[in-house]
């Protein structure tokens, strides 16, 4: 089939896929139809809030369908409409059956990681949280169970000692948006062949699970390196986090921390424990290092570097995270 003559119908909600929505129309394939979440309020002001993809997709005219179900009669009949010989899918909800076997060619996905490892909803994070040197992109073809369709293409992509989720979202996008035309440029053409998954057992995979509350609170108790992993595969969202008594007023109160560093430093100071000059520098205690605190969110204030925290913070000297 001709790449201009290939009907694509693109599915996606944030930022992350309209890299892919934008690099597939630039490449000159026919995209006749975006399908992307409904708009909802967002913000103190409740203000009606577009997704990012919505936006992209209008910006190049180009129908948008927003359904509060998949299995909507009118939805199915919709998407129908468009006659796609191909449905593309990047960082979106799932879908059941009777839409990604719509069309002939079937729907593919973009998914953050070297399937089949860290299959789930946070890739990019359970990567860097785990210590991984080496991550990378995947499209496959969606099928009934998630994340375990038959191969297309993948790229790996070196993980810096120093990479953040955020830093590593970007670069993910940019080479996942390159892949997805790669995948349509050699579905069209007929010249690339699905490799199945392989089959090992789902517990000697790591997994990449949905995050939570409760799995991005720092544990100061272990190593100074599984410390810094966790801090760093949660920035800057979700943000890992921590708790702290308040020396001001003896409050407890949250407190997101969003970059750290490595330092030379030894302490005898229990896990979680502040050391500060109360000046230039604020450290916390692990198992097997020190930390320094380069910017973080106390409760009630707004996210700062440390420098500009400490000039007006009581004093931290010895005072614990929780």
């Amino acid at each position: 089939m001709k790449k201009e003559e290939m009907r694509i119908v693109f599915m996606g909600t944030p930022d992350f896929a309209v890299a892919s929505l934008e690099a597939l129309v630039e490449a000159g394939f026919k995209v006749v139809a975006v399908v992307t979440t409904p708009d909802k309020p967002a913000g103190r002001g409740r203000k009606i809030q577009e997704s990012a993809v919505k936006k992209a997709a209008l910006k190049q005219n180009i129908p948008v369908l927003q359904p509060y179900k998949f299995r909507d009669e009118q939805f199915l009949n919709d998407l129908k409409s468009y006659q796609a010989d191909l449905q593309i899918v990047v960082a979106f909800k799932m879908l059941p059956k009777i839409v990604w076997d719509m069309p002939p060619m079937g729907t593919f996905n973009l998914h953050a990681s070297l399937l089949p490892k860290y299959r789930g909803a946070a890739p990019i994070n359970w990567a860097i949280m785990n210590g991984e040197v080496e991550t990378g992109i995947t499209t496959f073809f969606l099928n009934e169970k998630i994340d375990t369709g038959a191969l297309l293409k993948q790229k790996k992509i070196l993980i810096a000692d120093d990479e953040t989720a955020g830093t590593l979202h970007d670069k993910l996008m940019d080479t996942g948006a390159k892949l997805v035309v790669e995948t349509t440029n050699e579905l069209a053409a007929g010249s690339i062949k699905p490799l199945p998954q392989e089959q090992a057992p789902e517990e000697e995979l790591k997994s990449a699970p949905k995050l939570f509350p409760e799995n991005c609170k720092i544990n100061w108790e272990q190593n100074i390196d599984k410390v810094y992993n966790h801090i760093r595969g949660l920035s800057p969202y979700p943000a890992a986090w921590s708790k702290i008594k308040w020396p001001a007023d003896e409050k407890i109160k949250k407190c997101k921390v969003y970059a750290v560093e490595k330092t030379l430093s030894t302490s005898i100071e229990e896990s979680g424990t502040l050391l500060s000059d109360g000046k230039t520098y604020l450290h916390c205690c692990t198992k097997r290092g020190v930390l320094a605190l380069k910017e973080f969110q106390v409760e009630g204030k707004k996210r700062m570097k440390v420098e500009d925290f400490l000039r007006g913070a009581p004093d931290l000297h010895l005072h614990k995270f929780l």
